[in-house]
């Protein structure tokens, strides 16, 4: 198998947090300048792995060399070497980046939203990585279905998502700042809970994403996680949702008895001459059609 056992200046090892060493917003990737060159290396990453991925489909993974590779893509064989440690590698060109993003947004979250909440979004991420090259993603899906070399390789990514998840969570437990109530378990259970839910996270993407790219790339896959999320939410943080701030306004999150029929009281007497309004929507719908269409049939009622 072609391998260098260890990585160039260039290529450097993921740092502890899941970012790739070297960038983050103080690297010097920041100026125009810097930008250019990693739109460059990115740009070569695709070119590699497109070389590659024709390669494996005409003539088959095992036949295929790393000097064959690069031979298609234009390049030297130690370039490719600047880039990817391996041939398996460079059918996952997307993943460092990703993982960026990911880290960001989880750094990003606001406080007040919920920790479950922001984990979603951050596969999310990984969801729209797959889903904005749909031909290519059913391509990469047949042939990692065929060599247990990239079923591996595979595992290992999807790992590296589920450590950052657990990291977060569990950081959300342990923070020193206010946390409204219903967001913390507390006692033993909160790192099992932290682990479980992120788990369930990423299974969840899995599974919906193996679904899409065995259809072909067809469906609205988003609107399939977000089902997904919802069946998680009910199942591991039953007492939460319907009080997580969702990037909007906030709710008391766990709302229950007294406190929970103080809100609804409130919703139906907001205005004495108001009348009541009745809503109807599926269980799977998302949970922002669903408040849109509240939103809509409020308006409507108030022009009425």
């Amino acid at each position: 198998m072609d391998r260098v056992q260890s990585l160039s200046p260039q290529h450097s090892a993921p740092a502890r947090d899941g970012r790739p060493a070297g960038t983050g917003s103080g690297g010097q990737e920041g100026g125009p300048g810097g930008r250019r060159a990693a739109a460059q290396r990115q740009q070569m990453r695709q070119d590699l792995a497109s070389a590659a991925m024709e390669l494996f489909a005409s003539q088959g993974y095992e036949e295929t060399t790393v000097d064959q590779i690069a031979a298609a893509a234009g390049v030297a064989r130690r370039t490719f070497f600047r880039y990817f440690r391996s041939k398996e590698e460079a059918i996952f060109p997307d993943h460092d980046d990703t993982l960026v993003r990911v880290a960001d947004l989880l750094a990003s979250a606001e406080p007040e939203e919920h920790p479950l909440d922001v984990v979603c979004r951050g596969i999310k991420e990984v969801l729209r990585m797959y889903a904005s090259t749909p031909g290519v993603s059913v391509a990469r899906y047949q042939l990692i279905r065929q060599v247990p070399a990239l079923r591996e390789r595979e595992i290992a990514v999807v790992a590296r998502y589920e450590r950052l998840f657990t990291r977060y969570l569990l950081g959300r437990f342990d923070t020193a700042e206010e946390i409204p109530t219903g967001w913390q378990r507390g006692g033993e259970d909160d790192s099992m809970l932290a682990e479980v839910s992120a788990a369930a996270v990423v299974a969840a993407h899995n599974h919906v994403l193996r679904r899409w790219l065995r259809a072909g790339g067809r469906g609205d896959v988003e609107a399939q996680l977000d089902h997904s999320f919802e069946v998680i939410r009910r199942t591991f943080w039953a007492s939460s949702t319907p009080g997580a701030r969702r990037r909007g306004a906030l709710v008391a999150p766990g709302a229950s008895g007294t406190e929970a029929e103080g809100v609804a009281a409130s919703a139906l007497s907001a205005s004495p001459g108001g009348e009541v309004l009745i809503t109807v929507a599926r269980t799977d719908a998302p949970l922002d059609l669903v408040v849109d269409s509240i939103r809509a049939a409020l308006e409507d009622a108030k022009r009425a």
